[in-house]
């Protein structure tokens, strides 16, 4: 039992994002808003709690996030639901239920967090915050391009692109899966000796996701697996060799790794990463894939879509070891009240600079306290300029200007003047 003067805390695995740094967060999402913008994205809005059944019929019954790590419940009328582990099944439900997938294509995006009950560690929590980005209706490996060139663009903007590097490959179709799939196994089966117990599991669930497998003693193992890419017929091929030819033709740099196959069951055809060495073991900053086929698994009728997602955790992690990131500065003007008239005034005059300034962030001390004080409060605030009005200035209609970041004077100004000043200026 908890003491009774015991603080309480956070759920395990589930992070805090304080104020100092929500400016990060703020910069990185504005980043990524604006380049969706760019390619005419649209956003949409998810629940975060779905049945229980769209994930078991879309990600897997036999998939790690299914049997281990989802969040579920039984509700008060004993309906099973789950906290999202991933965004792509809802969004495709909320594009089912709404009829927008009928003869459409559509381009969307969304954001916020996801849940999955894995162990904690840097860069991955049991709540975490994702950036997804939808396509539905287009069939060709144009729109596969359009979506690596979108995230090629976010890297660059963000100033992390020579930390990221491209990884690709191809699935195939369900059909040509099956026919790896016997393969597989058959392989598998003849150096079962070798296989450790996760693989084994796997061997007879969803064999593919061996070849993910971290287990360094396996590596030559599966390097010598037999090819998905020689069960594959001409469609799957064209499909791909055009994919990479669009990169190769526009630059874009990529390694293709045939043992990239996917954490989730409905990827095929295309699939990427975007990975990192900067971050040890949680390389994977960005993934997606092609998933024509959930679209019939979920209940609609015969389609096509592709998409990506992003953690946003890791991608900070990234941004955090730079040196220069222009983050927004959470205050711009500060002001100091010393005396009642300069009270009342102050906050009166601070009303008519935000109605006069768009955007201005402009914070007034509030709770009284020492010129001395305030002055420490004004400087930590990191603030560029501080304003300073005492009873003295009011009965005058002036205000002291301070620059904060620069050696410069402290100046008296009208109100007219300090308004002025500070439109030119921040």
């Amino acid at each position: 039992m908890a003491k009774k003067n015991q603080s309480v805390q956070a759920i395990r695995g589930m992070h805090d994002v304080l104020p100092e740094q929500s400016p990060l967060w703020q910069y990185a999402e504005k980043i990524i808003k604006d380049v969706l913008a760019s390619y005419s994205y649209l956003e949409i809005r998810l629940p975060i709690v779905e049945k229980t059944e769209l994930f078991k019929r879309s990600i897997g019954e036999v998939t790690d996030i299914v049997e281990k790590e989802m969040y579920t419940f039984d509700d008060r009328n004993n309906d099973s639901l789950t906290l999202r582990p991933e965004g792509t099944a809802g969004c495709l439900r909320a594009c089912l239920e709404h009829g927008l997938l009928h003869h459409q294509v559509h381009r969307l995006w969304y954001y916020g967090p996801m849940f999955r009950h894995e162990r904690p560690q840097k860069g991955r929590y049991r709540q975490f915050y994702q950036f997804g980005v939808e396509t539905y209706g287009l069939a060709g490996p144009d729109i596969d391009a359009e979506l690596i060139l979108l995230s090629d663009r976010m890297w660059k903007k963000l100033g992390i692109r020579d930390k990221v590097r491209l990884e690709l490959n191809t699935l195939g179709t369900t059909e040509e899966r099956l026919v790896y799939r016997e393969k597989l196994v058959e392989y598998f089966k003849q150096h079962i000796e070798l296989l450790d117990e996760d693989s084994l599991r796997r061997l007879e669930t969803n064999p593919l996701r061996i070849l993910d497998s971290k287990n360094r003693d396996l590596k030559q193992l599966i390097q010598n697996a037999p090819e998905l890419l020689d069960c594959m017929g001409e469609d799957s091929r064209n499909h791909f060799s055009t994919l990479t030819q669009t990169l190769d033709d526009l630059g874009i740099e990529y390694e293709l790794n045939t043992r990239l196959v996917r954490g989730l069951d409905y990827y095929g055809k295309t699939v990427f990463e975007w990975v990192t060495d900067d971050l040890g073991s949680q390389g994977t900053i960005c993934a997606g894939g092609r998933y024509d086929g959930l679209v019939e698994q979920l209940g609609g009728k015969e389609n096509h879509a592709i998409g990506f997602a992003m953690g946003m955790e890791r991608l900070l992690l990234l941004l955090e070891q730079l040196d220069d990131v222009p983050v927004e500065r959470s205050v711009d003007v500060y002001m100091i009240r010393v005396g009642a008239d300069a009270e009342k005034e102050g906050i009166r005059f601070a009303e008519q600079i935000r109605n006069e300034i768009e955007g201005i962030k402009l914070q007034v001390n509030c709770g009284s306290g020492s010129f001395k004080s305030q002055f420490k409060k004004a400087d930590k605030s990191g603030a560029q300029y501080a304003l300073i009005i005492g009873d003295d200035e009011v009965s005058r209609n002036e205000v002291s200007l301070k620059p904060l970041r620069v050696d410069q004077e402290q100046k008296n100004m009208t109100q007219n003047d300090i308004i002025q000043f500070l439109t030119e200026s921040i």
